[in-house]
């Protein structure tokens, strides 16, 4: 990235937490409309599109309904960040030069290891309480009165690996998500400041190539997050022997274009995440600099 630097570990852990709390307080309705989306059955929907999820969940719910798991969801962004952050920094240190540069091939691997780290230490369980609890309400259920009690019931009934169901589609998804973004973000970046390197800090110009590249990913990883969105639901114990398994009943009951349900309102999504977290974080480290050298 432009504005990744050599610093102390810790002050990228730091910012990386601030900035996902941050990005997930402005976009959670978002990301909570996509999810439904993509729980749905494709024969029988329940929404025609994610304005139509929006009005009947507020209708439903009230504006309230929109943040269903956004607790945990806030705590996990913060914490997917750091590693994201924490993890891509001290990677992309091993390929920079003496100048700092880094190549192509170096930041797609930076992005690739902290893809692989945020998974394993954040994403999957964090995606699957927020699943299973905006499911439970999707069902009108009534299992979970929210995350932290979905969270107590879930490690009661199924014990820890219960927090990782769904771990391989997570793991594949945030790997090549990183692997696209980190230097998609960089290129765009370079394309739209003309190479000045004085805009390097800026959180417009690092703002909207995030978005571009949080855009240009989805269609690359939309496949593993619908398979991943399946293998957390409610049901997915019952109905599914596996990630493969899952996958194959998704293709043989619904066809081809379920692997792209969601398409639309997960680029929305993203375009805002990315472009959020690209902003954001730039903006939390030139503060932070101002404390903390």
């Amino acid at each position: 990235m432009a504005f990744v630097k050599k610093e102390h570990p810790a002050k990228s852990v730091v910012k990386g937490f601030l900035t996902g709390g941050s990005m997930v307080v402005m976009s959670y309705p978002l990301e909570y409309c996509k999810t439904q989306m993509q729980l749905q059955s494709k024969t029988n929907p329940e929404f025609t599109n994610m304005a139509d999820c929006f009005k009947k969940t507020f209708n439903k719910h009230g504006f309230s309904g929109l943040y269903k798991g956004a607790s945990v969801r806030i705590f996990g962004a913060g914490a997917q960040q750091m590693f994201r952050w924490g993890a891509y920094t001290n990677i992309s240190n091993l390929f920079r030069d003496e100048k700092g540069k880094i190549s192509v091939i170096g930041n797609t691997l930076s992005g690739l290891g902290a893809g692989v780290v945020e998974a394993v230490c954040a994403v999957t369980p964090v995606e699957t309480i927020k699943t299973r609890v905006n499911d439970d309400m999707r069902r009108g259920t009534g299992n979970y009165r929210g995350s932290g009690d979905a969270i107590v019931k879930i490690l009661k009934s199924e014990g820890p690996l219960g927090l990782y169901r769904g771990a391989l589609p997570t793991i594949l998804k945030q790997a090549c998500n990183q692997a696209v973004r980190m230097p998609l973000q960089l290129q765009f970046f370079t394309m739209i400041s003309f190479g000045d390197e004085s805009k390097k800090k800026s959180p417009i110009y690092n703002g909207i190539a995030g978005a571009m590249a949080g855009v240009g990913s989805v269609f690359l990883t939309q496949p593993q997050d619908c398979v991943k969105s399946r293998m957390q639901g409610e049901q997915a114990k019952e109905l599914y022997k596996g990630t493969l398994d899952c996958a194959m009943k998704m293709f043989r009951n619904e066809g081809i274009t379920v692997f792209f349900a969601g398409s639309v309102p997960r680029s929305i999504q993203m375009a805002a995440n990315v472009g959020l977290t690209f902003a954001i974080y730039p903006m939390i480290g030139q503060l932070l600099d101002k404390v903390w050298p």
